[in-house]
């Protein structure tokens, strides 16, 4: 009778230990899980929301222990509903998550990424031969790394690998019509440039009249790809724009492209992720000049 009753008090240590673990495992997964969606999601307003969320699902799992059924339906389908809405603001986030785990990267999303920077002296380089080319009425994409590499799985079509030293004459050079290269974009990379005749995804949006393949592609990959901002050079009229986040800006001139990309660069400076500031309509179907 002893022996069966201390096997049973063994049986039920066991399993309020096994309970235990259990529970502790189950936290630690959620915590590595909120740990690299947030590794993935850079944006301090994005950040707050992400927090929020984390916050209903904790009230959610609190109102069912303590059976307050009612506030447990509410929560619940605020839950559905905030998980819906942050699906289609987080867009490239959420992509980029997925294809870590389709890699079977999931580690390498606890580790600090790869860290990138767009320098002073290479916004003066590329504002430089962007106002050769806006001269003389030659089309060009710029891509522009910040903060986080990129990566080639990010294009439709990764292009020609170059690893040249970035200069205003080799961007010049590449955008002439006579160039094999000229077509598509170029990879800039701090002093580097990357690849050049890359295919960037186009955008799916649509204005009261037609958009250039150029101004699509860089609304395409920067609505795509939050850690990128893109120059686009017209052909057929000179003008110049910077698309950032899905946003147009233009047309602007020389000297303010080079002083909204360093104002980028000061932001990142400062740990920041502050949008560029706008002094013409970031719409891109409010302009008045024709898109090429």
């Amino acid at each position: 009778m002893i022996g069966l009753l201390g096997n049973l008090s063994w049986l039920l240590l066991s399993a309020q230990t096994l309970a235990k673990v259990r529970t502790v495992v189950d936290v630690v997964l959620v915590l590595a899980l909120t740990y690299a969606i947030l590794r993935v999601v850079a944006e301090r307003r994005t950040l707050w929301m992400i927090r929020g969320f984390i916050f209903l699902l904790l009230a959610t799992s609190l109102s069912r222990a303590v059976e307050l059924h009612f506030l447990s339906f509410v929560l619940h389908n605020l839950v559905i509903g905030s998980a819906v809405a942050l699906a289609v603001i987080l867009q490239s986030e959420i992509r980029i998550f997925l294809e870590h785990l389709g890699r079977g990267q999931f580690l390498g999303l606890m580790q600090p990424g790869a860290e990138s920077s767009l320098t002073n002296d290479a916004v003066d380089l590329i504002v430089a031969a962007v106002k050769g080319l806006s001269q003389d009425r030659t089309g060009a994409l710029i891509l522009l790394e910040t903060h986080t590499k990129l990566s080639p799985q990010d294009f439709t079509h990764a292009g020609i690998l170059l690893n040249a030293r970035l200069s205003p004459e080799l961007i010049t050079s590449i955008f002439q019509v006579t160039s094999p290269l000229h077509d598509g974009a170029i990879w800039v990379r701090g002093s580097e440039v990357i690849a050049a005749k890359l295919i960037l995804p186009l955008s799916d949006r649509t204005g009261p009249w037609q958009l250039g393949t150029r101004h699509r592609a860089a609304l395409g990959i920067t609505e795509r790809i939050s850690h990128c901002v893109c120059v686009v050079v017209s052909e057929e009229t000179g003008s110049i724009s910077l698309a950032f986040k899905g946003e147009l800006q233009r047309p602007l001139t020389s000297s303010k492209l080079g002083e909204l990309l360093r104002q980028y660069v000061q932001n990142q400076g400062t740990g920041t992720s502050q949008p560029l500031p706008r002094q013409h309509s970031s719409k891109f179907w409010k302009t008045i000049w024709p898109l090429r």
